[in-house]
């Protein structure tokens, strides 16, 4: 039987030369013929011989009885090289790819001779070559076959979305904490009857930056073109680069993280306050001059060793910092902002992981994600956490931008229940962010359900957490409000407020 619209499994191929555990290699199964034994245990150690002729497009001249034969790839096809080595008696094919990646085995529409029952798994051009190098030195090669399954959930997504979830968090009570203190001293001008004109829609959190609905659009559009330029020119050097403006993005984050940190300290507080004048630089406290050797020195270790099986931690470190900073310094000022933000995050991620297999068949944002052909396990803008209990080992990722973009809305949400003094209870923030929550573990759902293949995650965090808030805006009554000024009213006798646009 051939299953032509199933997905090909990966198989695991331990190798022993002369009876010595040797590579083991990943292989991939054939759509049609058995279904190979999933535990390693049960699987059997199996001689492996070459076939004569090497392609097996016809009866070979060796004898296969009982054995695993090898064979190139080419020639005829993959159903015929099967039913030519199960007519000899060979347990199992091994077919040799053309190439160094993978190929996916599935039998032609008009084919008929399909009762094959034997597996059939083909291998990497590298790892074919190298057993049949063995081979032709008439080394013993024996080999197991066998294709594990992943577990339903790994403990590594329950700690990945405890990350996610727990950076909103952070970053959106830091977010708050500064548009309130900037909101009283506000006050205290307002309330000192100062006959300067002060324009309230300029005044804000010391350093922060509101997001306008153009910006909104143009950041899904340059985020397209970079996403593009990275799958175009993914290469070392690249990701290199890459990893350079990941380090330096990571050390300012890290940085802030640090200084309000320990501002918070009594014992810190005026070195925090104290400014020194730094050439190139400009104004520094000395509490920033401290703390920056750190954080450099850490950006630069992980970078030089970021291979190692460990340096995920430090790059979630610095990706935690880089995204909790961002997120205290960009804001969304208004729900009308935040709905074209994210909805056009919503149309990018659907179409650059679906759509794009039309012009480049291949999902450019899982490419990119990935790393491919970049020799890296993917690029360094991603948080990411060992598969702790998967037999296949791998990370279990998520996009900076699936954290970043719904924050702002998270974030927005606690500063204007923070400055309408609204309780946890009557405001929007537990609301917004239980609705991420919920539509991060629907994601995660979702990528299981369909074997592992990569899913765009604002598919389903959008919909739950911007429906989530305008459903519930509507629902109190406050949608307005919430739309056009993003912030309660605050009466004065000395300023006439006019309505942001």
């Amino acid at each position: 039987m051939c299953f032509l619209d199933g997905e090909a499994g990966l198989v695991k191929v331990p190798t022993w030369i002369n009876g010595i555990e040797d590579s083991e290699y990943v292989g991939v199964g054939a759509r049609f013929g058995p279904t190979l034994e999933s535990k390693e245990k049960r699987a059997n150690h199996t001689k492996v011989v070459l076939a004569d002729p090497p392609d097996c497009c016809s009866k070979p001249k060796n004898n296969l009885t009982g054995e695993v034969v090898l064979v190139h790839r080419g020639n005829c096809s993959f159903t015929k090289k099967a039913n030519i080595a199960e007519e000899s008696l060979a347990i199992a094919i091994l077919i040799i790819n053309n190439r160094t990646e993978l190929f996916k085995m599935v039998c032609e529409h008009n084919e008929t001779d399909l009762d094959i029952k034997i597996p059939t798994v083909m291998l990497p051009q590298d790892a074919g070559i190298n057993l049949k190098s063995q081979l032709e030195k008439n080394s013993t090669v024996s080999v197991q076959l066998y294709s594990p399954q992943r577990p339903l959930v790994d403990i590594a997504e329950v700690f990945l979305w405890l990350m996610a979830v727990g950076t909103i968090l952070c970053a959106s009570y830091w977010s708050a904490w500064s548009a309130r203190e900037a909101a009283i001293e506000q006050d205290k001008l307002l309330k000192d009857g100062s006959d300067e004109v002060l324009n309230l829609e300029d005044v804000g959190p010391s350093g922060s930056v509101d997001i306008s609905t153009t910006a909104a659009i143009l950041f899904v559009v340059i985020a397209s073109c970079f996403l593009v330029m990275l799958y175009k020119l993914m290469s070392t050097w690249f990701i290199e680069i890459l990893v350079v403006l990941f380090c330096i993005g990571g050390v300012e984050g890290l940085q802030t993280c640090l200084v309000a940190f320990f501002s918070c300290f009594r014992r810190f507080e005026h070195a925090g306050q104290s400014f020194v004048k730094v050439p190139i630089l400009g104004a520094m406290s000395y509490l920033t001059l401290a703390i920056s050797p750190f954080c450099i020195a850490f950006a630069v270790v992980w970078g030089v060793k970021r291979q190692l099986s460990f340096a995920w931690i430090g790059q979630d470190i610095l990706g935690i910092a880089l995204i909790i900073t961002v997120l205290q310094i960009v804001r969304v000022p208004n729900l009308k902002v935040g709905t074209v933000l994210l909805g056009c995050a919503f149309l990018y991620d659907i179409f650059w992981v679906f759509v794009s297999k039309w012009w480049f068949h291949e999902s450019v944002m899982i490419v990119v994600a990935r790393g491919d052909k970049s020799g890296e396990d993917g690029i360094p803008m991603l948080l990411k956490i060992p598969r702790m209990f998967d037999p296949w080992g791998g990370y279990s990722v998520i996009g900076f931008g699936d954290i970043i973009l719904p924050g702002l809305l998270v974030a927005f949400s606690l500063r204007y229940d923070w400055l309408s003094k609204r309780s946890l209870r009557t405001g929007y923030f537990v609301w917004a962010m239980t609705a991420y929550g919920l539509g991060l573990l629907i994601t995660y759902v979702a990528l299981n359900l369909m074997d592992g293949h990569g899913q765009p995650a604002l598919l389903y965090i959008v919909p739950f957490t911007l429906g989530t808030f305008l459903t519930l805006g509507r629902k109190r009554g406050d949608l307005h409000i919430l739309w056009t000024r993003g912030e309660p009213e605050r009466h004065c006798p000395h300023i006439q407020l006019q309505p942001s646009q």
